[in-house]
């Protein structure tokens, strides 16, 4: 059997003190090593979800000022069509009114109960035709004022459908 010296007992014990601290050091070096990696790839995930989340933002800024803005055309071209249908209505009132003033002033001249009658038949037709005539035409302009004002909302909603059918970039 080998007897151990003290001598040889201090250098297997310095031994294995220098395996151990070279296994604590390696340990640690892999340890700061892995975090770096870690915190490197961690930070680049980072800022790629904040440059995401930053496009994001300023596409929805984006988005939304157009909305306001096909918002505010919408209510001009409803305004301006509003304000045609008026004028029409008042013209077409005007014109009822000269009619019906023309028609009175005849029927206060007529001679007979027989061209009283016929006045007021040929008024209440004349009359009767032009208020299909002016409903139909109202209704035309109407169709078309709304389709008008709608237009600008139909292309924001479809620009809108568009921009989130498109995949989310990697």
């Amino acid at each position: 059997m080998t007897k151990f010296s003290p001598k040889s007992i201090e250098t297997v014990t310095a031994q294995a003190k220098e395996q151990y601290e070279g296994f604590v050091k390696a340990g640690q070096e892999q340890t700061v090593k892995q975090f770096e990696q870690t915190a490197t790839v961690a930070k680049e995930q980072f800022d790629k979800a904040a440059s995401q989340l930053l496009k994001s933002y300023e596409d929805i800024q984006a988005a939304n000022k157009a909305t306001v803005a096909a918002l505010v055309e919408s209510g001009s071209i409803a305004a301006k069509g509003a304000e045609d249908l008026s004028r029409e209505f008042v013209a077409y009132s005007q014109s009822a009114l000269d009619k019906s003033i023309t028609t009175g002033k005849a029927l206060l001249t007529a001679k007979s109960l027989q061209e009283v009658v016929e006045l007021q038949n040929s008024f209440f037709k004349s009359s009767f035709d032009s208020l299909v005539a002016e409903a139909s035409r109202i209704q035309e302009l109407s169709v078309k004022v709304t389709n008008e004002a709608l237009a600008p909302l139909n292309a924001r909603v479809t620009a809108t459908v568009e921009t989130l059918s498109k995949p989310l970039a990697a």
